[in-house]
């Protein structure tokens, strides 16, 4: 647009310049000649100020040597070994794509609440952390495509389960969820009483210590997370209020975008994403 609105007024003057220049030969090809030349500076101007929307954030990320990843602690796609690393589904596929791109990986944990503003303000160079492609995700940052499907549930103590399987039979609970999240958008939406709470971990720790009555969280980190073997072993989720995908965000016009779904059709055609998704067992998951 910014384009055509340049050319327009080139030709204008163009116009304005011709009409005015009546009585002299000479001075109408000289007019002319300013005229075009006028015309096509202004169209060179606008394709500057078009080309400025775009990102070049494969440029900033080789020359930093390293590619700076938005996450919180969310098993199982971002979280810590014994010994601090960070490891997951997520987590991994990062350091993969990193090494694509012939750099390293650097984990930034961040307030999930502020993703648009650390991903705005060159904290990080993308959001990597299981993210729900929202409206509000898709209108601030370029996605890539999606990857793993999911959705949000509802998790209890193990002794009241039975009560809770529906949405409806949950409006008088009190909920702990992730500030910012897909989980607090999703009680909003039902009407639920909640408290904002730092990551979707501690949503899970307030239900086990009785400060909350549940937590919504993803359907991903619930199956690794709650039950039978987990940490959380008193608690299990029932109700399932959504259905979500998963992708990964950039800054506005960033060409990294482009880079990341090329990795994608590259680590599904070789296998490197079935592996990593059966090592941290969402392989259900994966968008084939």
């Amino acid at each position: 647009m910014k384009k055509i609105i340049a050319l327009m007024m080139a030709l204008l003057m163009v116009v304005g310049v011709l009409a005015a220049c009546g009585n002299s030969n000479a001075s109408k090809a000289s007019d002319k000649e300013k005229a075009t030349e006028a015309a096509v500076a202004t169209a060179d101007n606008a394709a500057t100020a078009d080309s400025a929307d775009a990102v070049d954030d494969l440029a900033k990320v080789k020359k930093n040597g390293f590619l700076l990843v938005g996450i919180t602690d969310f098993e199982p796609m971002d979280y810590q070994d014994k010994d601090g690393l960070w490891i997951g589904f997520d987590a991994d596929m990062a350091a993969k794509f990193a090494e694509s791109l012939g750099v390293g990986v650097e984990y930034v944990e961040i307030d999930w609440d502020n993703k648009i503003l650390e991903l705005n303000g060159g904290t990080i160079d993308c959001v990597w952390n299981g993210m729900t492609l929202t409206d509000e995700v898709t209108s601030a940052m370029s996605c890539s495509e999606p990857y793993c499907n999911n959705a949000q549930v509802v998790v209890v103590n193990k002794d009241v389960a039975d009560k809770y399987q529906k949405a409806e039979d949950c409006k008088e609970l009190n909920f702990a969820v992730e500030s910012g999240s897909a989980g607090q958008a999703q009680a909003e939406a039902n009407g639920f009483k909640f408290t904002e709470v730092k990551d979707q971990a501690t949503a899970l720790m307030e239900v086990a210590s009785g400060t909350c009555d549940a937590a919504i969280i993803d359907s991903l980190m619930a199956a690794a997370m709650v039950g039978e073997g987990t940490g959380y072993a008193q608690l299990t989720y029932t109700a399932a209020l959504n259905s979500e995908e998963y992708g990964v965000g950039f800054r506005k016009g960033s060409n990294l975008t482009e880079k990341l779904n090329e990795f994608f059709a590259a680590a599904k055609a070789d296998g490197t994403m079935q592996q990593i998704a059966e090592t941290y067992k969402v392989q259900a998951a994966l968008i084939k």
